[in-house]
């Protein structure tokens, strides 16, 4: 049997007819019902390399929700039927396979647009705010770039783990204007002459104890004027740009752990140990609907090329959703 995938062509994301793959001994085979967009899928989209896959032929789509269809031998106990939200490679597409230990059981209350687009985000900030931001209750987080899907869950998981004050930043008005709808005390524009003086004086002089970087490029040196003494700064992300300055003085006077992260070289080891903090931490949100995540628009597998694009214009809020179905 066949089905339709989206993988990397040669001018771009093209739609194929492929075999339904197989699950191995540790995975489930998913009908998939929703997928969700990232921006790495951006760079597979262009042919680079995400990790270890890449190139012409590449599947496509990080994320993706659905039902699993069939299970391996040693598959975490997923069964026929079970509702699992995922990660892993090929979710733009109508089934896919995924390792059990990149899955989550869908909650009851949780529709499929909605789950699938989780798994990345639980991840990514559960390890950037809990694991190496080690946040302790009572401190201040700024999330540097905060109107993604990924900035938005990390908003919310710094407040309900119990931060003082939490500041999302975005240099879209709109965007900030529904910040503080998702965790945010304070919403500034990092574009802004002053904005790391304004952060200071939301947090009464002293700085955030933890800032997480989605941007980097040229805001490094003005996070880490505004990171407290002793500090934090989780880099996450690059969308201002790969390279920029950094004060190494203005870095050793503040004392500031400087931390870089990505999924690229993590062991599938790794991420079932995220997991299992995920579900310690915070899954008890996601269960009784806690965190919310906005979703954007909604697009048809057959316009995947569109649908990249579109994310590629960045005009969303929150994520853009696809669905083999439509």
């Amino acid at each position: 049997m066949s089905m339709k995938a989206a993988v990397v062509g040669k001018a771009g994301p093209e739609l194929r007819d492929l075999p339904i793959p197989a699950p191995g001994p540790n995975e489930v085979l998913v009908k998939i019902h929703a997928a969700a967009l990232n921006r790495a899928d951006l760079g597979m989209a262009a042919g680079h390399k995400h990790g270890s896959s890449g190139g012409v032929g590449a599947p496509l789509g990080l994320e993706w929700a659905g039902e699993v269809i069939r299970a391996g031998a040693e598959a975490g106990g997923y069964q026929p039927g079970d509702r699992v939200m995922c990660s892993g490679l090929g979710g733009f597409a109508e089934y896919a396979v995924a390792d059990h230990r990149r899955c989550f059981t869908v909650p009851d209350r949780m529709g499929w647009r909605e789950a699938a687009c989780f798994p990345v985000a639980l991840r990514t900030m559960v390890d950037a705010v809990l694991i190496n931001g080690a946040m302790q209750r009572g401190q201040k987080v700024m999330i540097l770039g905060a109107s993604s899907g990924v900035g938005i869950l990390g908003m919310q998981i710094a407040k309900a783990c119990g931060a003082a004050l939490v500041i999302g930043t975005s240099t879209n008005p709109q965007r900030r204007g529904q910040l503080t709808s998702y965790g945010a005390d304070h919403a500034i524009d990092p574009s802004a002459e002053d904005w790391a003086q304004h952060v200071l004086e939301l947090s009464g002089g002293s700085g955030v104890d933890l800032i997480v970087d989605m941007l980097s490029g040229p805001y490094v040196n003005a996070a880490m004027t505004c990171t407290a003494l002793g500090g934090r700064i989780v880099n996450v992300g690059r969308l201002a740009g790969q390279l920029g300055e950094f004060n190494f003085d203005l870095h050793a006077l503040r004392r500031i752990q400087y931390i870089g992260v990505t999924f690229r070289t993590r062991t599938i080891d790794d991420v079932a140990a995220i997991n299992e903090r995920v579900r310690q931490d915070v899954w008890r949100y996601v269960e009784d609907g806690r965190f919310k995540m906005p979703m954007d628009r909604d697009m048809p597998l057959m316009q995947i090329r569109q649908t990249l694009a579109e994310m590629h214009d960045n005009n969303h809020f929150g994520k853009i959703t696809v669905s083999p179905g439509n």
